[in-house]
């Protein structure tokens, strides 16, 4: 069991860290690590780069997620009772890889696009209340990370009413939680002191 555990982490690490924004940032010349909020993900893209930008980026860090999960699930480890949670710590590696890639120093993103993509893959009804959930809070705040962070805490949650009683796969989501508020402090002070950012506020390049 800990060797396919270790297997899963490690593809997944791999996976999370093909950084979408960063190669879409080269292709504009910029390093999108160097604007905005420096952060490798959707919300610094879109702000960054453009709606274009920001739906390439939300596309390729959730299939970056669901690949490796549907090949888990359903050809490498298809016949086994375990194969949910193989699935889920595939996820985590996932994430993993998008927050902290290796051949980019380990700074990347924030993992909340790609949690999303775990959630689909993993259960297709934790990504379909994920994204009711984050639409709705996205769309009455106009906060981003308000959405991100619930959607981060709904994972545990939901895993606890659709799988009652697996509690190696409840810590397992609840780390997905972890990252995202561990990733999410700057953003967690300042909707503490009213300074974040609401949807549609851009960055101008040429400023920086």
């Amino acid at each position: 069991m800990l060797q396919r555990i270790i297997i899963c982490l490690i593809v997944g690490y791999l996976c999370g860290c093909f950084s979408t924004s960063y190669f879409i940032g080269k292709a504009n010349n910029i390093d999108i690590r160097k604007y905005g909020s420096g952060n490798a993900g959707t919300t610094n893209a879109l702000r960054t780069l453009g709606m274009k930008a920001g739906a390439l980026t939300l596309l390729g860090d959730a299939l970056k997620a669901i690949i490796p999960i549907l090949i888990v699930s359903f050809l490498v480890f298809q016949n086994r009772a375990d194969v949910s949670l193989l699935a889920l710590y595939t996820g985590l590696g996932v994430v993993l890889g998008h927050n902290f890639p290796f051949w980019l120093n380990f700074k990347g993103g924030k993992g909340i696009a790609a949690t999303g993509g775990v959630m689909l893959a993993f259960d297709w009804r934790l990504g379909l209340v994920a994204f009711i959930v984050f639409s709705v809070s996205v769309a009455v705040t106009r906060y981003v990370s308000v959405g991100s962070l619930l959607i981060s805490l709904l994972f545990p949650v939901a895993v606890l009413v659709f799988y009652p009683g697996n509690i190696h796969m409840l810590v397992i989501s609840f780390l997905f939680t972890i990252l995202a508020f561990v990733k999410h402090r700057a953003n967690i002070q300042r909707l503490m002191k009213g300074t974040e950012n609401k949807l549609g506020q851009k960055i101008k390049i040429e400023d920086k």
